[in-house]
């Protein structure tokens, strides 16, 4: 199929309606503001990625098998392994914002400063019995090492829950600082393969610090009003790609 320019979605600086900004597009901001720029303000994102389908499987079923425990307000035996003291979350808005109606907006607020719609599709929430909400991300991966926070492609990881937990505060929730990530980890283990995976589940605490994020979002809004695209990245592989392309034609 063919590259076309996008014609939706784009910022307009004369527009009085608030312009969406998802969880992911700040993490793209951060990473490379000229590829921001061009895809939010020009309509000229970077080239697609197939979808991860079996990353989407294990959060569908996670999902089930948590709101099956939401539904009794009962807590995860993985919780109580794990030695956390929360339930799953019940609201009338959770379907909301986890998208499960596929609108792609998810939890969302207006920064009422820069007029940003600010969203993100969370897949959890925990609570504990003072109502403070922990939000909560499935994470599916197939490793034979120890699984932690500190590769550098899970530094987004971090972003991603302090993005989540600020959206949550600014709606008006009691938010604790502790976010969780559940892990399932293929394994290798079995003689057979036999159709099936076979996962381990475990559970890695994370402290955020959403302290970043508001300004982050005035820096975006100085960047969308810009009339001159940003410098390009050298750090960026997206940019480097079109700039040797450019330098050989």
């Amino acid at each position: 199929m063919p590259y076309r320019k996008r014609t939706r979605n784009i910022y307009d600086p004369d527009s009085a309606e608030p312009f969406a900004v998802s969880r992911s597009r700040i993490d793209r901001f951060l990473e490379c503001p000229r590829c921001f720029y061009l895809d939010r303000r020009l309509g000229l994102d970077r080239p697609g990625m197939p979808g991860f389908s079996l990353n989407n499987a294990v959060d569908a079923l996670l999902k089930k098998e948590f709101d099956i425990l939401r539904e009794k307000g009962h807590a995860h035996d993985l919780m109580k392994k794990y030695g956390i003291d929360l339930i799953p979350f019940k609201h009338e808005d959770l379907h909301i914002w986890r998208d499960d109606i596929y609108r792609y907006v998810g939890a969302s607020v207006i920064h009422e400063p820069t007029n940003l719609q600010i969203q993100g599709i969370v897949d959890d929430i925990w609570v504990d019995k003072n109502g403070v909400l922990y939000i909560v991300d499935y994470k599916a991966t197939s490793t034979q090492d120890e699984i932690t926070l500190e590769d550098q492609y899970k530094q987004a990881y971090k972003k991603q829950v302090e993005v989540y937990q600020w959206i949550f505060r600014q709606m008006g929730f009691a938010v604790a600082d502790t976010a969780y990530f559940v892990f399932a980890n293929a394994t290798k283990k079995p003689e057979r393969f036999d159709g099936r995976l076979e996962f381990e589940l475990s559970i890695i605490p994370y402290e955020g610090n959403n302290g970043w994020v508001e300004p982050t979002i005035y820096k975006i809004k100085e960047c969308l009003d810009s009339g001159t695209i940003p410098e390009i990245n050298p750090d960026c592989e997206y940019c480097g790609y079109s700039s040797s392309v450019n330098s050989a034609l």
